[in-house]
């Protein structure tokens, strides 16, 4: 069934949908692009479309109000939203990899049926809290508590970085904290916090130098108190589980990097083609010439790689180091392919305006977020033997 995701042979349900998001890229999303990074404003507007395509559920079930896909569909689509705005397509990962999944993933069948079909609608975002100051990449370093008083938790703490968590149509953090501790070491738990909830705030928002146009906050719990029920998956196994969605989410963190990549080219190739020095149009150049065939070179070997994993997570088997080997190349071809990007268009590529200074400052995150380039060389290593 996934032998195609080997040889890029899109089967038609897969490369329809391809070529309907990308042509809602192209006339939705890219014409309002510029202004929501310039403004940091959240594209509601955007969000709806994607709502009413059925974006945000088309790896969940129809059940639980999904497209009845699979992650592999949702990659696709990341891919073509990455090539015109990065604040768009993160807005739908995050909502769907770190918002809804650990519901679909973890949560019993009463918070599948509360929750999934609202955020598999769109019309609701989910975020995850996970990363708190002096954490960062070691995640199991959560201060964050949650102490039981009867039948209700008791949340306290904060967490930074966290996605989708502040805007109007955000309706539920899913937060880790210690619930106690076992064997000498942190019983990490993870709650879904409804919102508004008492005692829970979203901070102001960050002032980012790329991703404008994505909702970025600090939260803060002070005393917030959610029912017992609200525990997500087992006691104990909340950084296990999240381990989980981590590494699937770096499959369409790759995808979206991807995107970026191949968008840098393609706004290459048209410039390159019109701009005219010392007589010529400047793609008629080697030095040019070759600076894109390595940046197409980059954007098939990062797209190879992720379709490698997204291949073996569909399948059932370990996709781990796929996931990371995927994660690694596409961010750094994304940066890479951005950079050269802005250098071919010379003093037009530093101007805002352009798509190319969007995707240079957009992109260094990518090799931050969902893993930092030396986790994913240290998972790399750890899965070789090493």
């Amino acid at each position: 069934m996934t032998d195609f995701l080997s040889t890029g042979n899109l089967p038609d349900h897969y490369a329809q949908l391809a070529k309907t998001v990308r042509d809602f890229a192209q006339s939705v999303v890219a014409p309002v692009a510029a202004k929501h990074d310039e403004e940091h404003s959240f594209p509601y507007e955007v969000v709806d479309g994607m709502a009413d395509m059925g974006l945000f559920g088309l790896p969940f079930p129809e059940e639980y109000g999904g497209m009845g896909g699979d992650y592999f569909a949702l990659c696709l689509a990341l891919e073509e939203l990455g090539k015109v705005d990065q604040s768009v397509a993160i807005t739908l990962e995050a909502g769907v990899s770190l918002g809804a999944m650990p519901i679909y993933r973890f949560g019993n069948d009463a918070q599948k049926q509360e929750w999934l079909p609202l955020l598999a609608s769109g019309k609701a975002l989910g975020a995850f809290g996970l990363t708190e100051a002096g954490g960062g990449s070691d995640a199991g370093a959560t201060k964050t508590t949650a102490k039981m008083d009867g039948s209700t938790w008791i949340i306290n703490g904060s967490k930074q970085f966290i996605t989708n968590s502040g805007t109007d149509i955000t309706k539920l953090v899913t937060v880790t904290a210690v619930t106690g501790e076992a064997g000498g070491k942190k019983e990490i738990s993870s709650i879904l916090v409804p919102v508004p909830t008492d005692g829970f705030t979203a901070e102001p928002a960050y002032n980012k130098v790329g991703w404008n146009a994505s909702d970025t906050h600090p939260l803060s719990f002070d005393d917030v108190r959610v029912p017992a029920e609200n525990l997500l998956g087992e006691r104990g196994r909340g950084y296990a589980n999240f381990l989980r969605i981590l590494d699937e989410g770096r499959i369409a963190i790759a995808a979206l990097s991807v995107g970026v990549a191949q968008g840098c080219v393609d706004e290459c190739v048209k410039y390159a083609k019109e701009r005219q020095a010392f007589g010529a149009a400047i793609g008629t150049y080697q030095a040019i010439a070759f600076k894109i065939a390595r940046m197409e070179a980059r954007a098939h070997t990062a797209r190879a790689t992720y379709y490698d994993a997204a291949a073996l997570m569909l399948s059932g088997k370990p996709f781990k180091k796929a996931a990371s080997v995927a994660k690694l190349v596409s961010s750094e071809a994304a940066m890479d392919n951005a950079r050269d990007a802005t250098q071919i268009f010379g003093g037009y590529g530093f101007m805002n305006e352009y798509p190319v200074a969007r995707h240079y400052r957009d992109s260094k995150i990518l090799e931050i977020g969902e893993g930092t380039t030396e986790v994913q060389l240290m998972l790399i290593a750890r899965e070789a033997g090493l």
